[in-house]
């Protein structure tokens, strides 16, 4: 059962994730998408689902920040910078960021969490969990009690973080990945999928999936790359 519209929504994207983000905001929240919008030399079509694509350099001029608020549709391009950018230009526009929570995730009921968080279905956070700005947790993951999930993190689809874990800003989680009790994940750091974590990572390192090697991470040379693959 959907959800009464109460408050109206701008998506930040017109990509694949941008579609994703509709889907969830229009049938699971109390939110209306009104409109998308993207930087004005990025604009290859004029709508988007049937709505209007706007430059973003127009936005507040056809949408008053007092009126409506926006969500950025940015996945972990720059290992999650690109995202957290993004979101600091729009709320120098004076809006505000709107998270998605999903019905149907399992979230304790004292649970903190910052804002612009994107939670997909079937996650379990638990009790005394902290939760940044601007997460993006994919579904089925697992959050044990008492963990802590800083700013600009991304964790993709069925992930363990155990008890009393640190996971530290723009840190990217790979599909599968399991991390101990009491670990501490640093910050900018890419784990593989599949790897297992049980001593702590530092800052600006790269777990290499199921073997679980930790090295020092190039951010710009992985930067390059994901920006390589991304344009096909």
């Amino acid at each position: 059962m959907r959800e009464k519209k109460t408050k109206k929504l701008i998506i930040f994207g017109d990509r694949d994730y941008a579609k994703i983000v509709y889907e969830y905001f229009t049938h699971d929240s109390e939110y209306e998408v009104v409109a998308f919008t993207v930087g004005r030399d990025y604009i290859k079509q004029k709508t988007f689902f049937g709505l209007p694509v706007v430059p973003f350099e127009e936005l507040e001029e056809k949408y008053p920040p007092s009126k409506y608020e926006v969500h950025v549709a940015i996945v972990y391009g720059e290992i999650n910078r690109l995202r957290a950018r993004i979101c600091s230009e729009v709320k120098k526009k004076g809006y505000r960021l709107a998270s998605y929570i999903s019905s149907r995730s399992f979230v304790w009921h004292n649970v903190k969490i910052g804002e612009h968080c994107f939670i997909f279905e079937d996650n379990t956070i638990q009790p005394f969990v902290q939760i940044g700005d601007n997460v993006i947790m994919w579904s089925g993951n697992h959050i044990g009690h008492e963990s802590v999930i800083k700013d600009n993190v991304f964790i993709s689809s069925h992930v363990v973080v155990s008890g009393s874990c640190i996971i530290g800003e723009n840190t990217f989680l790979g599909v599968n990945t399991a991390i101990g009790n009491h670990i501490k994940v640093g910050k900018e750091c890419w784990v593989g999928q599949g790897s297992v974590i049980s001593k702590d990572v530092p800052d600006s390192s790269m777990v290499k999936g199921a073997l679980s090697d930790v090295s020092p991470l190039d951010v710009e040379r992985l930067i390059k790359y994901l920006d390589k693959v991304a344009s096909g």
